[in-house]
């Protein structure tokens, strides 16, 4: 047995003129669970149906889950669990109703029996006879991750799953993942939008523009970066942005709360900066850069403008 669950090189895919993808390689251990970050439109979701055999690369090569992403996609999908990211169960059945229908398309004995133990598993006992249509989002995604979990994959593949969803709904979400992971040794791959969410992952993979930027730890992506920050507090902090805006120095100006963050990679430029715009009713202080920092400033200098993929 192979000890990566993802191994793939130079993974590619066109549509058209359009690179979606391009020269992507992975190697991820079994039993971790990975973050998968980027901007709309970076790649994310083609990567993903590409590795579980949903969509052939244009190039590369590799396997998942041991088997041959160009000739075993069938073997893959018994055993990975691929959750999209519009919730695409049926709305005019109940929860109970849904898994049925999930269990028999994967012929699993005691049908009954491992409905009932899903359900326990994933909290959604109670809610069983609730239609699917009638949910909140929060349990929507719960329903998917059971229907996505019972045939026991190897595999999960969770493209956005927290997506839309309140803060308590994208926690306990979390918190069943990271279950799942640790009590059954199962591998997970999250695309996500969120920071905090990366942060709960072992590893992190960063996708712009097709292409693969950075991935490592959070940690480690963050010491990369090789930013200074600093942390604009007060009254005044407004009026900055358009002060501080094209100084020589500032990479990037972000707003975090009532709190403004600016970084760059060059010392010497941002101190000056930063004491230049020195104001009575501000407050500056140095602070250590977050990992949301570090991706503001890579999606910056990937060229890439969200508001165009929004």
């Amino acid at each position: 047995m192979s000890e990566f669950a993802i191994d793939v090189k130079g993974l590619t895919k066109a549509f058209g003129d359009k690179l979606a993808v391009n020269g992507v390689d992975l190697a991820m251990p079994r039993g971790q669970v990975w973050g998968f970050l980027g901007p709309n439109g970076s790649g994310k979701t083609t990567t993903i149906r590409m590795i579980c055999g949903l969509l052939r690369p244009t190039a590369g090569s590799g396997s998942c889950l041991g088997f041959d992403i160009l000739t075993e996609a069938d073997k893959i999908k018994l055993r990975a669990g691929y959750m999209t990211q519009k919730f695409s169960f049926w709305t005019d059945l109940t929860i109970r109703e849904n898994l049925e229908f999930v269990a028999r398309l994967y012929q699993l004995g005691d049908l009954a029996g491992t409905v009932d133990t899903t359900l326990d598993e994933l909290g959604l006992a109670s809610r069983q006879h609730q239609l699917a249509g009638n949910l909140s989002g929060g349990w929507k995604q719960r329903l998917a991750l059971a229907a996505v979990t019972m045939h026991e994959p190897e595999l999960l593949l969770l493209d956005e799953p927290t997506a839309g969803v309140d803060p308590q709904a994208r926690r306990d979400f979390w918190d069943e993942i990271h279950r799942i992971t640790s009590e059954r040794g199962v591998t997970a791959l999250v695309s996500t939008h969120y920071m905090d969410e990366a942060e709960r992952c072992d590893h992190i993979v960063y996708l712009a523009n097709g292409e693969l930027v950075t991935q490592g730890t959070a940690r480690d992506i963050v010491a990369r970066s090789g930013l200074v920050t600093f942390r604009a507090e007060g009254k005044g902090v407004r009026a900055l942005s358009a002060e501080l805006e094209g100084r020589p120095g500032i990479e990037h100006i972000a707003y975090f709360g009532s709190a403004l963050h600016v970084s760059g990679t060059q010392r010497v430029l941002i101190e000056s900066a930063v004491t230049q715009a020195a104001a009575p009713d501000v407050e500056w202080q140095e602070v250590r850069p977050t990992l949301e920092d570090a991706f503001i400033a890579m999606t910056h200098e990937a060229g890439v403008d969200e508001r165009q993929h929004a």
